[in-house]
């Protein structure tokens, strides 16, 4: 485990891997025979301890990579952080600002739900960072963007527009962070309420659907502006959330864009999302996907 300080946040990160093919992580340095960097992006508020990132993050290792797995601002271990346009472009400068400081990169940029909207923009406005992208499960469609502004902002509006930041606190969708930071809590405290009504609701807009828009925060014409080699997994005709035309919307804006078979069924995300009880993970099969990552990036980039 390791934390870097960026835009004045205190960021978790780990770097999987060191170069020589082993994935055990020691010895990291810059080396001339390292092979290329990931960095995975998890969705929702997940962290990098969520099962099946790390296994990711080794299979794809095993070939001479590093990979870099990072907790965003308001998940996990890393700060809140309520300032931005948007909660995936506060992430993306953050990514771009963690791997600056790292002196990493640029690097292929992949992930999932959220993660594919901060990869996407993380290549949009800071493309000296971006090698490469590989999403799936992109989120879309009106009911699955106004689900998610619902799912991350609903509750914490509501709470500190009737109650008060302490109320905000002590809500669910804060529990995970603040018990793996503490200090979150008096973050949250600290924040002043009119400004982080506003703010959210600022967020929540970002998820309202556009007709020029597919990824919220990102126009369609900063899409095709985006040169980075992209990889692109359908999404399953079965699942509303991250509906296949979305997908292949995508690929089609992305000048680099290849779009793929993902390597399960057309109802993986709704078959993980009905296990989450036993399963404990929506990413548990998520390794299954290395070898069609690293085969791409040994064909696509230098």
């Amino acid at each position: 485990m390791a934390y870097a300080r960026v835009n004045g946040l205190r960021i978790a990160y780990e770097l999987v891997g060191d170069g020589d093919g082993d994935g055990d992580g020691e010895g990291v340095g810059d080396r001339e025979d390292e092979g290329r960097l990931w960095v995975i992006t998890t969705g929702g508020r997940f962290t990098k301890e969520t099962p099946g990132v790390r296994e990711l993050a080794e299979a794809l290792a095993v070939h001479n990579d590093r990979v870099l797995i990072w907790d965003r601002p308001n998940c996990g271990e890393s700060d809140v952080c309520f300032e931005g346009p948007s909660e995936p472009e506060m992430h993306a400068d953050t990514l771009a600002a963690l791997l600056t400081h790292l002196d990493l990169g640029p690097a292929v940029l992949i992930g999932a739900t959220v993660g594919t909207r901060v990869s996407l923009l993380t290549a949009a406005r800071h493309p000296e960072v971006a090698a490469g992208l590989a999403l799936w499960w992109i989120s879309g469609g009106p009911m699955g963007l106004m689900i998610l502004g619902n799912v991350y902002y609903t509750a914490s509006i509501t709470t500190a527009w009737t109650r008060d930041m302490a109320a905000v606190a002590d809500l669910p969708d804060w529990a995970g962070t603040i018990a793996a930071n503490p200090d979150n809590r008096q973050r949250i405290l600290d924040a002043d309420r009119d400004r982080f009504v506003a703010t959210l609701q600022r967020w929540m807009l970002a998820y309202c659907p556009r007709p020029d828009e597919r990824i919220p925060g990102l126009s369609d014409d900063a899409a095709r502006a985006i040169k980075a080699p992209a990889l692109v997994f359908r999404g399953g005709a079965s699942d509303p959330f991250h509906p296949r035309a979305t997908s292949e919307a995508v690929a089609g804006l992305l000048p680099g864009a290849r779009l793929v078979e993902p390597p399960w069924g057309d109802r993986e995300y709704l078959e993980r999302q009905a296990e989450m009880a036993t399963a404990g993970s929506l990413f548990i099969r998520w390794p299954l996907l290395a070898p069609t990552l690293s085969a791409w990036a040994a064909e696509t980039l230098t």
